[in-house]
């Protein structure tokens, strides 16, 4: 009871960027509607006939899913924080079982739910899953680092260092915090996103949030959720970096550089503002950011980091400079207190007289000391050499003297350690081949003498494009001499997988027609209601051998039938595949029918297909196999239309040519109820099309005379009828809110309230409707009497042939469009 009370308390919308916007993903939607297009078997082909589906509340059926997906993982982010905190206090003996028992419970938990979102991405598609799922775990990522307790450092198991005070060691390994366990999953699940979709999402969705977390805040003053975002940044752009190709990387790199590194070294230097959690936080967010640094230099090798880094370096090691020249102003200045605050009026080389927090300049002090000059310099040192770092930092004298003022000290303090702390902490990892030849080579010393008569190891190296290196990536690795090779003081080795991973090539990434939609769909607000056709093909079903006749997408929209004049109903996947020209096949063909299709629809309380060829046939979605069929009772009254009820309903209803509606049970050998539509004792003509209410508590039958019969599910009496048209009603659909929406033979679409005679004009949803001239029209319910908001015209080149049938998936923002040629395609 405490985990689901955790997981409906629990609120993934408390993102800055997403509250801006008016996004409001915590509310919980329970209205799902998820509309589909019965078709309809045209009783004369030289009648224009006009298909009609819903594309209306799109928006609330998105933000069921976005809901769900942000509750699924904030339980995620509770139960991971509860087991952080498992441990901290020692309990007593006879406590320790069921404390086990709860981690272990915990940790089961946790897996499904990473194992749900992981289904859920690839189940949903790539525009779904980035607008609502990646969404919400870029959201939840800050969540993993709020609170002073999430920004400790967490020290490795067989660590042995010396250095207790903030736990630096090499600049190139990863210095975890508490904060890293609680996002480990978050992270794991949006590399897998990633994975699925291809390296677009790492660029056009990831960087671009990761450049809102670290940007200024609009306050000027840090706050606990700020400082937690800078953190989750990092450590995404750490993820993000390792799986970028080497070309994808270099197109980015000046993005990263503007867009990443400089704003967040700005936050991170700057006198103006304090972090809230202090100087912990403060270092932590230092230290990630210089393993980040290091990262990119690694990747793109010593030539690009001159060209490219040199900003980013430059703008980091000015702080040291800062601070120095403040030091002395800071023993005489005079302090005033302002409000709560004490202030102190110093001097700057660039401005006079500037106004800085004097708890702010002593928690850079506290940071930015020799230790952190020491972990800093002398990597990069070792990195890109003596005389490039002389180019790129101007103040590499002072921060030498800090890093040589620190050594020393450690040296005094434990001199039998100086050696080892030289190969373990000050040098960089031996992935570069420079920390043992270093070591060798300064002996007792790892800090080589700034002057420009050392020779120091950095331009010992021969550099790029010389005799002897060889290409890896980007990067030129250059091979080392057997005696630096058997050095023993090696340090802690960095692999290539640390530095570079392949993102997996699936037919599922994104790319051509599909990288382009979905480049826009991402783009979008997710409050924007409307539904905008772009004509952009996205994928063709080729199969059938004559006319498409109707289309029904399956509840979860990765699937979706299709009936044709060809006697078969086939079963087609609707997940992305290729650039937009892929040729899907039908996973599954139904062949029983003897006539042509013209009903298909899914019966939701037991996933059975029903398809209608004048006999309703129940099939068995998985295999494919017949498991009951219905045939008209009289001969001379066939069966003229069908429908299903929604769930937890298991009915399917039909009318035949006698007027009279009948329900069926599929788990019962009999009917169920037998209803006759007579309505004052006129003769309506034959039933041409069936609606139920998304309650199930209605259905609407539209007859050939144009005449709409509204009947009570329940009791089976006549609610209402009234003329609705003054021709053949070709379609139908029913919405929430007792709307009933119909078109027909006479050119109109009206949108009807039950139980009124006149048009209703307040509803903000949208149509979509579709015509035998290939037109693609979207109207407002606001005032379905207006021209269509939009109207486009089918292009040969996306879709040949006449337009028969039409399909929306609303989620999705799809439209599947069957022709009179059998062709079925997917556009956006």
């Amino acid at each position: 009871m405490r985990d689901r009370a955790s997981l409906k308390s629990a609120d993934s919308s408390q993102d800055l960027k997403q509250a801006s916007e008016g996004e409001e993903g915590g509310e919980l939607e329970e209205e799902e509607v998820t509309e589909t297009n019965e078709g309809k078997e045209g009783t004369d082909d030289s009648v224009p006939s006009l298909e009609l589906t819903l594309s209306g509340c799109t928006e609330a059926s998105g933000a069921t899913v976005a809901t769900l997906e942000g509750e699924f993982v904030n339980g995620l982010t509770l139960e991971e924080t509860e087991k952080g905190n498992v441990g901290e206090q020692e309990e007593e003996d006879d406590h320790e079982p069921s404390e086990d028992s709860e981690e272990k419970e915990q940790k089961i938990l946790l897996d499904t739910v990473c194992k749900t979102v992981r289904w859920l991405s690839a189940k949903l598609g790539p525009t779904v899953t980035s607008r609502y799922v990646a969404r919400n775990l870029l959201r939840l990522l800050t969540n993993c680092y709020i609170g002073p307790e999430k920004h400790q450092f967490v020290a490795p198991v067989s660590e042995e260092s010396s250095l207790e005070s903030v736990g630096m060691g090499s600049v190139y390994e990863k210095k975890p915090v508490v904060g890293d366990q609680t996002a480990g999953p978050v992270l794991d699940c949006l590399v897998y996103i990633a994975q699925l979709y291809g390296e677009p999402v790492l660029t056009y969705q990831y960087l671009p949030y990761i450049g809102y977390l670290v940007s200024p805040p609009s306050s000027q003053r840090l706050n606990t959720r700020k400082e937690a975002s800078l953190l989750g940044a990092v450590a995404l752009t750490q993820k993000i970096i390792v799986f970028l190709s080497d070309t994808t990387l270099m197109d980015m790199l000046m993005k990263i550089n503007q867009d990443v590194l400089l704003p967040l070294l700005d936050l991170l230097t700057t006198p103006r503002m304090g972090f809230p959690s202090g100087v912990q936080t403060r270092t932590a967010v230092c230290l990630k950011t210089l393993s980040l640094m290091a990262l990119i230099c690694l990747r793109i090798g010593r030539e690009m980091v001159q060209q490219h880094m040199a900003d980013t370096l430059r703008r980091f090691f000015a702080v040291f400079s800062l601070l120095h020249s403040l030091q002395p102003q800071l023993d005489q200045a005079p302090r005033r207190v302002v409000g709560e605050v004490t202030v102190v009026d110093v001097c700057t080389p660039e401005e006079l007289n500037v106004t800085y927090e004097l708890g702010v300049l002593e928690e850079l002090q506290t940071v930015f000391n020799p230790e952190m000059a020491h972990a800093s310099y002398i990597p990069f040192y070792c990195l890109i050499g003596d005389m490039a770092i002389r180019k790129l930092v101007p103040n590499h004298e002072l921060v030498w003297q800090l890093a040589q003022s620190y050594h020393q000290s450690l040296s005094r303090g434990s001199p039998e350690t100086n050696v080892a702390t030289s190969s373990r902490v000050e040098l960089p990892s031996s992935s570069m081949g420079l920390s043992s030849g270093f070591a060798r080579r300064v002996g007792c010393s790892p800090f080589p003498a700034p002057s420009s008569s050392s020779t120091p190891m950095g331009d010992s190296l021969p550099e790029s494009g010389t005799f002897g290196s060889h290409l890896v990536g980007n990067r030129i690795q250059v091979s080392r001499d057997n005696d630096y090779d058997s050095s023993p003081n090696l340090g802690p080795t960095l692999e290539d997988s640390a530095l570079k991973q392949d993102l997996p090539r699936s037919g599922r990434s994104l790319q051509g027609n599909w990288l382009a939609y979905w480049q826009y769909e991402i783009g979008l607000n997710q409050q924007d209601p409307h539904f905008h056709f772009h004509q952009i093909r996205l994928q063709s079903f080729l199969g059938h051998s004559g006319t498409t006749k109707c289309l029904a997408p399956l509840a979860g929209e990765d699937y979706f039938l299709s009936g044709s004049k060809d006697k078969t109903v086939k079963l087609w996947p609707l997940y992305n595949h290729g650039d937009g020209t892929q040729e899907v096949e039908p996973r599954l063909t139904y062949s029983d029918h003897r006539k042509s299709v013209f009903y298909v629809g899914q019966l939701e309380a037991s996933q059975e297909v029903v398809s209608c060829d004048g006999t309703v046939h129940l099939w068995d979605q998985y295999v494919g196999k017949q498991i009951r069929s219905y045939e008209a009772v009289d001969g001379k009254n066939p069966i003229t239309a069908v429908t299903t009820m929604p769930a937890p309903h298991c009915s399917v209803v039909f009318g035949s040519a006698d007027s009279v509606l009948r329900f069926i049970d599929p788990r019962k050998p009999r009917l169920q109820h037998e209803f006759r539509l007579a309505y004052n004792n006129v003769s309506a003509g034959l039933i041409r099309y069936l609606a139920v209410s998304p309650s199930g508590r209605t259905v609407a039958a539209g007859f050939s005379s144009g005449l709409i019969v509204l009947l009570d599910a329940r009791t089976g009496l006549i609610l209402k009828g009234w003329q609705a048209h003054e021709a053949d009603i070709l379609q139908m659909k029913a919405a929430e809110g007792n709307l009933v929406i119909s078109s027909s033979n006479d050119y109109t679409l009206t949108v009807w309230k039950d139980l009124e005679h006149k048009p209703l004009r307040q509803y903000k949803s949208q149509i979509v409707t579709g015509t035998v001239a290939n037109k693609i029209g979207v109207y407002s319910m606001a005032d379905i009497s207006l021209s269509p908001v939009s109207s486009t015209k089918l292009s040969s080149e996306n879709f040949r042939g006449t337009l028969t049938s039409l399909a929306v998936l609303p989620t999705k923002r799809l439209l599947l469009l069957g022709s009179e040629n059998g062709a079925i395609r997917l556009l956006a």
